[in-house]
């Protein structure tokens, strides 16, 4: 009876924490505007240049609601802060509250339905794509790597989170929302400062929204002591080249509005060399993340 009782409580207990460990939409995020609400076009989408000079952050503010500015502040991979200091913004003729009807990664990828959770970062899109068993679950804009500092590329993992941390660059900068992916380098993504451009020193710079969602949503390592990883986090994988010196690649999308579209084949094609080992790595989370909750509540 108690070998049975215990094995009843420690099936729940997998059941509570899988449950408590989704994702929570910040509180001022609207429904309509949630990455999980995944819609299709209306009709296609096309851009027009709309001028920050003179009138141009009162036209934002008059002519776009909250929901409406986010999708273009996302678009321009830009923040309202640094918006007021640039030239001109790249603006949906109409523009829907809903961010993921601009996403440039794909709705779903049937080859990742085995995958839990896995996250891309695109460097020459600057943007990045979460998703669940395949289906997209939420996508943002990122600044990453300066020339001088570029971001590695390739698989990696989640390590540790922190809710508010400090840059090992400068002690003045304080990252809130930090994932470490790169314990020896210190690079991991976070919110801060977003100029509209790679500008950071190898981090991958988020917004607020982006950045606390992702924390919540991700999965950190497991550690046996100091020294020994047990299982890693939630896959991650950074790939291209931004072209440095270029024309931003979204003001492209005056001209053709698929422009930073990212197809399906491109994201296999990184994602097949290494597969199998993402989908070893997710059992050993899986049964760690398992065995650490039956010896909480045993």
């Amino acid at each position: 009876m108690g070998s049975r009782f215990v094995t009843i409580v420690s099936v729940l207990s997998i059941v509570w924490f899988a449950q408590c460990n989704q994702p929570r939409l910040n509180e001022n995020t609207d429904d309509s505007v949630s990455n999980n609400n995944i819609v299709k076009p209306t009709k296609p989408v096309h851009y027009h240049a709309l001028s920050m000079k003179d009138s141009g952050m009162t036209k934002l503010n008059t002519s776009y609601d909250t929901n409406q500015q986010r999708v273009i502040f996302a678009l321009n991979r830009i923040d309202k802060v640094h918006a007021l200091k640039t030239d001109t913004l790249i603006v949906p003729d109409d523009v829907e509250p809903n961010i993921n009807l601009y996403s440039p990664f794909p709705q779903s990828l049937p080859f990742l339905d085995s995958v839990n959770k896995i996250i891309f970062f695109s460097y020459p899109a600057e943007a990045f794509a979460a998703y669940e068993h395949g289906r997209l679950v939420r996508w943002g804009a990122t600044n990453m790597g300066r020339k001088k500092d570029p971001t590695p590329t390739g698989l990696t993992y989640v390590n540790w989170k922190k809710l508010v941390d400090t840059s090992s660059v400068k002690e003045e900068w304080i990252l809130k929302w930090n994932v470490n992916i790169f314990n020896k380098g210190g690079i991991g993504f976070h919110e801060y400062d977003m100029p509209g451009y790679p500008a950071s020193h190898s981090c991958l710079r988020l917004s607020a929204l982006d950045a606390e969602y992702l924390y919540g949503w991700v999965d950190e390592w497991i550690m046996e002591g100091e020294n020994k990883i047990v299982a890693h986090g939630t896959p991650v994988i950074i790939f291209g080249h931004y072209p440095f010196g270029s024309p931003k690649p979204w003001r492209a999308l005056l001209q053709n509005p698929k422009a930073l579209d990212i197809s399906a084949n491109e994201l296999q094609s990184l994602v097949k060399p290494n597969l199998q080992q993402i989908i070893n790595e997710q059992r050993k989370l899986t049964a760690a993340l398992a065995a650490k909750q039956q010896h909480v509540y045993q």
